[in-house]
């Protein structure tokens, strides 16, 4: 059986994307924030953050820029392109569909 913080295949970027639709977040932030939102089920490491978010900044749905975070540290800050509020919309109607579709099947006797 898996663990509660398994993620389904493919889910992490549109959690990723999600995240960084209202504002623009660093690599630790958007995990803490997916962790805090789940109520902790969900806990994104570290090894799986970082090559997620290098892949989507390859695709541009994502862009990112060095700043100061909130601990004066100099940190790489990602933020949705356009073409990421693009994919989150669509990424988010795949999900609805499929997690309706798995619905049906857990309510069946």
């Amino acid at each position: 059986m898996g663990k509660p913080n398994d993620l389904v295949q493919g889910t992490l970027d549109l959690l990723i994307l999600k995240t960084l639709r209202p504002e623009a977040m660093h690599g630790w932030a958007i995990g803490k924030r997916i962790q805090q939102v789940s109520g902790e089920v969900l806990q994104v490491q570290q090894g799986s953050l970082y090559p997620a978010l290098h892949r989507l900044e390859q695709q541009g749905w994502i862009k990112a820029k060095w700043a100061e975070s909130e601990t004066g540290r100099q940190a790489k800050f990602y933020s949705l392109t356009a073409a990421g509020r693009g994919q989150l919309e669509k990424e988010t109607a795949n999900w609805a569909r499929l997690s309706a579709a798995i619905d049906l099947i857990m309510g069946e006797a």
